[in-house]
């Protein structure tokens, strides 16, 4: 039987699904039960629908399970397809760190180190190795043994110890042995009484250095006054106001007009041509 109450503006007609009886209805109604045969309705965009019920089913060890709809948690990863945006952030979020080469200073291995390292292990040997920056602000008398960088500032002093450490920058005073294997630079007065061995010397415009001990280096570049012996496997590049005193050795020596050179000069082989002889010599 139907609802012969007037309809406002505000109430809409619902007819249920079981017995077709229709009714008035809040607009903003979700559910209700039917007058008519007193079954309960679920109200879906105006329009009755009938609830849906769950039944529990008693099964046997034989019978095959009920197959369900897979859920959205479950949909597999590889179906999932990231956006364009998504891929590039998180090519930003994944990019790979940045790493540097690193020569143990035990046992002399090259291999490589995520550059924003503390400290690591030799892959080599297993040797603990200090990975830590300097700043020297005073006078310093201690032994320094990393594979980080070490910055002498002006004013502050290295005396009478050794120093080994990845760049070395001396801007005060510096009386000790060094071993650096990246770049020595030097940008003051003063001498250098133990031994030094770098991958590159360089000594800048101003500078004035007596080196006591011997110089190795990979290759050198000088701009100041320099007087001490000098070998390098690669080449001496002397700017124009470079004036350098003593024994160099190196497989070529380079000149700008103005640069002075007062002593002897020796030609050694490349590390190339060192191992082309070796293999020239092997096959003979």
């Amino acid at each position: 039987m139907a609802d012969d109450t007037p309809m406002s503006r505000s109430q809409i007609q619902v007819t249920c699904p079981h017995c077709e009886h229709s009714q008035n209805e809040p607009s903003m109604v979700v559910s209700t039960v039917c007058r008519g045969c007193g079954q309960y309705i679920r109200i879906d965009d105006a329009k009755a629908v009938i609830r849906p019920t769950y039944n529990t089913r008693l099964a046997t060890l034989d019978s095959p399970p009920v197959q369900h709809p897979p859920l959205a948690a479950e949909v597999p990863k590889a179906e999932i397809k990231p956006s364009f945006f998504n891929k590039i952030f998180k090519r930003f979020i994944d990019k790979e760190p940045v790493r540097r080469k690193l020569n143990c200073y035990h046992c002399s291995h090259i291999f490589d180190v995520v550059s924003d390292a503390q400290s690591t292990q030799c892959a080599k040997c297993g040797s603990y190795i200090s990975l830590r920056d300097y700043t020297i602000e005073q006078a310093w008398h201690r032994r320094i043994q990393t594979r980080g960088n070490v910055i002498v500032l002006k004013g502050a002093a290295i005396t009478g110890v050794n120093v080994q450490c990845h760049d070395l920058l001396v801007l005060g005073e510096l009386s000790a042995s060094v071993e650096c294997s990246g770049k020595l630079t030097i940008r003051s007065h003063g001498k250098i009484v133990g031994n030094v061995h770098c991958d590159e010397l360089c000594v800048e415009r101003g500078a004035k250095v007596d080196f006591q001990g011997e110089v190795k280096a990979r290759t050198a570049y000088i701009d100041g006054e320099v007087k001490g012996n000098i070998t390098c496997k690669e080449k001496i590049i002397l700017e124009r106001k470079a004036r350098l005193q003593g024994l160099a050795r190196a497989s070529g020596l380079v000149m700008r007009e103005g640069a002075k050179h007062s002593g002897l000069m020796e030609v050694v082989q490349s590390s190339s041509e060192d191992e082309v002889a070796e293999v020239e010599e092997k096959s003979q």
